[in-house]
């Protein structure tokens, strides 16, 4: 009997390191779309029941957290942590670039190896992804919930657009 020739379509073959990568790139995308929905007088003002952070404060908070997983894998020259006081959107996003951007090494690198370990975090890079992920992800709800409270909701296309995974997918730069 005549072996079967080889099909000409082959099911691709998952990317493990590349879809890690590529979910950090969507995460970021929707918090830099987040963060220009949100209008100028809803920035810096405190939350109206007085406790908590100001949505200029959450995002500071964002980056920060990310600055330090970046010292905890001994990154050199980690992104600075900033401060919300003064603190403009032009100088966040730019910050969340550079604090996105060496998250996404440090995972490309674990993804790499053969146990995908984090330095500080267990089991591995694909678990840190996931909390980084949904470490953001809480914080996001808490600025659209400030905004409304403040009277400045986030516009709905930017509510919807943030679980419209394939815009964001594009916007990081990936094809379908």
């Amino acid at each position: 009997m005549k072996p079967m020739p080889p099909s000409k379509k082959t099911a691709p073959v998952l990317d493990y390191p590349g879809s890690l990568d590529e979910m950090l790139a969507v995460s970021q995308s929707i918090d830099l779309s987040l963060l220009e929905s949100i209008v100028d007088a809803a920035w810096s003002p405190p939350p109206p029941q007085g406790k908590g952070r100001s949505i200029a404060q959450i995002f500071a908070h964002i980056h920060n957290v990310r600055v330090m997983w970046l010292v905890a894998q001994k990154v050199r020259d980690p992104p600075a942590k900033l401060e919300a006081e003064g603190l403009t959107k032009v100088v966040m996003r730019k910050a969340l670039e550079g604090s996105a951007s060496a998250l996404r090494n440090v995972v490309r690198a674990a993804a790499s190896t053969p146990d995908g370990r984090v330095r500080d975090f267990k089991p591995n890079v694909a678990h840190f992804v996931a909390y980084l992920i949904s470490h953001e992800a809480h914080h996001r709800g808490q600025i659209t919930q400030l905004a409304r409270a403040l009277g400045h909701a986030v516009d709905q296309k930017t509510m919807f657009g943030m679980w419209a995974w394939s815009t964001h997918r594009r916007a990081a730069g990936f094809a379908d």
